[in-house]
């Protein structure tokens, strides 16, 4: 079975079941600092805790996908969340699946995140690695702990291919 995806540009809606985006549009403030700063609280949710597990902060360094890219795995998490926010502006995609045993094709999405924006998976969400459109970091958190927290899918007669254009 052959798979063509192609990316949407993500929303909160769209993206409400996979997790959570972060961004500070449409997010009141609260000014601090003397006013020289402005504070945007709870923009998602961590969730780490699970089996006693502890939250961590991480950069991952990222290389550049060529595009159309073959998706030949997908991952999950299931005892904790991940978020991932680009230290420089730029462009970069998440390729999903709604939880499951399984990652379900006929589900699967993509989504284009655009500069300034992050995004944080909830626990159990079936997602390809990182997708970066250039060589640059990453600030992630997740979970460091106990149990078993990574659960890896291999695609076997599915060719499954991710078409993006900037």
């Amino acid at each position: 079975m052959k798979i063509i995806i192609k990316p949407k540009k993500i929303t909160r809606k769209n993206f409400k079941k996979f997790g959570d985006i972060i961004s500070t549009k449409k997010i009141k403030s609260i000014n601090i600092n003397d006013g020289y700063a402005k504070r945007f609280n709870d923009l998602c949710r961590i969730n780490t805790s699970s089996k006693k597990g502890s939250t961590i902060v991480s950069i991952f360094s990222a290389k550049k996908r060529k595009f159309p890219m073959n998706i030949k795995m997908m991952e999950k998490h299931s005892l904790g969340s991940q978020a991932f926010i680009p230290m420089e502006e730029t462009t970069f995609l998440v390729f999903v699946a709604p939880k499951g045993k399984k990652p379900n094709i006929k589900k699967l999405k993509s989504f284009i995140i655009p500069e300034q924006i992050g995004i944080n998976y909830r626990p159990g969400i079936w997602h390809f690695p990182l997708i970066s459109t250039k060589n640059m970091n990453f600030l992630v958190i997740d979970r460091k702990g106990k149990g078993n927290n990574l659960t890896i899918h291999n695609f076997k007669n599915e060719k499954i291919s991710l078409k993006y254009k900037k």
